[in-house]
């Protein structure tokens, strides 16, 4: 017996959406040339920070490793000198993955324009132990992230995170 399979319109559409998504660009933020105000360059990078610290969170290092820089520094206070992406992605992947989830703290992003490079975030966040609240307890820190924009995507060059101490639950 020789039958073609038949995709019901609901399935064809599925196919159809999960083929876009897979090939749509990870990043959906304007170029550094078209952001017209401080408004526009707020809501730019408080989305970056938010796709970053969501693949973070869930542990999509893929995704995550797609915001950083190839030769990022990041600088942390307790931590000391991690150099370069496969390095930080590595990193989250043994210290971070279901162990650490983050949060910004409302209210406490700034972030500044670099003319011809892209901008400066800074702000406070506050790291949680799912599960393990009782006895880890929840951290919080300061950072810096500097963003560039480069052939066609927003990157993180540069990390200093710094001023970790308990926080409040």
């Amino acid at each position: 017996m020789n039958r073609k399979l038949a995709l019901s319109p609901l399935l064809l559409l599925l196919v159809l959406v999960s083929e876009f998504v897979s090939s749509a660009p990870a990043q959906t933020v304007p170029p550094l040339d078209k952001i017209q105000n401080q408004q526009e360059l707020d809501s730019a990078i408080t989305a970056l920070d938010a796709a970053l610290f969501d693949a973070y969170n869930k542990c999509d290092l893929d995704k995550f490793a797609s915001f950083i820089d190839e030769n990022v520094e990041f600088y942390h206070d307790q931590g000391g000198v991690t150099l370069g992406r496969a390095a930080l992605t590595d990193s989250v992947k043994k210290n971070i993955c279901g162990k650490v989830t983050r949060e910004l703290v409302p209210g406490s992003l700034h972030v500044y324009h670099m003319k011809g490079y892209g901008a400066i975030e800074i702000g406070v966040h506050r790291f949680h132990h799912p599960g393990h609240e009782d006895t880890e307890g929840v951290g919080e820190g300061k950072f810096i992230h500097l963003w560039q924009y480069k052939e066609g995507a927003w990157k993180i060059t540069r990390v200093m995170s710094y001023d970790h101490h308990s926080a409040a639950k």
